[in-house]
């Protein structure tokens, strides 16, 4: 969190792209996860995917429809791998071996969530989740973040579209900002190293990315030339998993505010909505936005907690930096009166329990539109109104 008592200073995000060894890691967990979650709603999912050269090991424990076979895991596996654009000597969609290795759902783990007739849905495990909104962007993420995903999710689109020649899918980015009076007014450097064919000269790499780099940022933010590195080393040819072992779940600020806002420490990736890790997350998140878009703070950090098997939250805390416009205590009720965070509350009111997941295992969590069909659910601004009667305000104008 920010935390100078000046509101001038610089603040650093980095993202990585789809390619990156971690991602591809946390988006075989999640494919796997919605495989699962298609079948079956309410299907137990804990997946954990590692990635090294020519090989993925896929571990967890599950409880779901049998007819979910390890051919079809390997095939979601291989189709995932297949998308991002892996056809590499090293790391060949076709070519890599896949291990399977699941388990059966601990019994002890499942008597403690599993709802009875003498006991409410318990949380999946105990742990502290953290949702985070500002009005920095439009998105009502923080602005380094929010332009760290952007260069890279252009940069994939027009990959994807055929219209970017000579670039591989491993990439990561870097934004720093300029804050003055605690707002962000440019970029003060900005990094993107990116996998390149060898034929591809640096000056080249540096040009194609440049483009994407404009395009994201506002206009006059960019950074001065100086400031401006694309793949400082020189070279970086070899990539992905052939150069670095992925996991899941190890990019957990990339997939949240960018460390603009505490987290947790618990991963999203792989994991059902009864895992609170996840789920109370996303219904953090959903709450902090929705205080901001009501224009009851300029910032809003949101706490929650949780005990395995226990239903309610231990703790709800709010912090609105400063910036509140309306008694915080009141906030803290309001909020807890409108929307059930009980585990299954927040997988009722977002309607979690769908295959909706894999989408969400790159460029972010948070700061993207919601979805037809339920994706992002817990950026939706439904709250809104709801909230500004509530504290006598006028409709709210977006």
């Amino acid at each position: 969190m920010h935390s100078q008592k000046s509101d001038d200073f610089l603040f650093t995000s980095e993202s990585v792209a789809e390619g990156h060894p971690d991602k591809i890691c946390d988006q075989i967990s999640d494919a796997i996860l919605d495989t699962y979650l298609a079948k079956d709603p309410y299907s137990r999912v804990a997946v954990e995917t590692m990635v090294t050269s020519n090989r993925v090991f896929i571990s967890g424990e599950v409880r779901g429809p049998k007819s979910i076979t390890k051919d079809l895991l390997e095939e979601v596996t291989r189709n995932t791998i297949r998308y991002i654009g892996y056809e590499q000597e090293q790391f060949h969609w076709q070519k890599l071996g896949v291990e399977i290795l699941l388990n059966q759902q601990s019994p002890d783990i499942a008597r403690g969530v599993d709802s009875t007739a003498q006991k409410e849905e318990g949380a999946g495990d105990q742990g502290i989740m953290f949702g985070y909104a500002c009005n920095e962007t439009k998105t009502l993420m923080p602005a380094p973040i929010f332009y760290a995903h952007k260069i890279l999710r252009l940069i994939s689109e027009a990959s994807h579209a055929g219209k970017l020649e000579g670039l591989g899918p491993d990439a990561k980015s870097q934004v720093t900002l300029l804050y003055r009076h605690g707002k962000p007014v440019k970029a003060t450097s900005v990094v993107v190293s990116i996998q390149h064919l060898p034929h591809i000269t640096q000056a080249e790499v540096r040009e194609k990315v440049r483009h994407y780099v404009l395009k994201a940022l506002p206009e006059g933010w960019m950074c001065d030339e100086s400031q401006f590195y694309v793949n400082p080393t020189g070279l970086f040819v070899i990539g992905g998993p052939e150069s670095d072992t992925g996991l899941t779940g190890r990019k957990i600020i990339v997939d949240s505010y960018g460390g603009s806002a505490p987290h947790g420490g618990g991963a999203f990736s792989g994991k059902d909505p009864t895992k609170v890790d996840r789920s109370a997350a996303y219904a953090a998140r959903y709450l902090a936005k929705n205080v901001i878009g009501a224009g009851l703070a300029d910032r809003c950090t949101l706490q929650l907690s949780y005990a395995i098997g226990v239903a309610q939250p231990l703790s709800f805390y709010i912090n609105t930096h400063g910036t509140g416009r309306v008694d915080e205590k009141k906030l803290v009720t309001l909020l807890q009166e409108i929307v059930n965070l009980t585990p299954r509350g927040i997988r009722e009111h977002l309607q979690l329990n769908r295959p909706i997941y894999k989408r969400t295992a790159a460029y972010g969590h948070f700061g993207r539109e919601a979805e037809a069909d339920g994706g992002f659910s817990w950026e939706k601004l439904d709250l809104v109104e709801a909230l500004r009667s509530e504290f006598g305000l006028k409709q709210h104008v977006a």
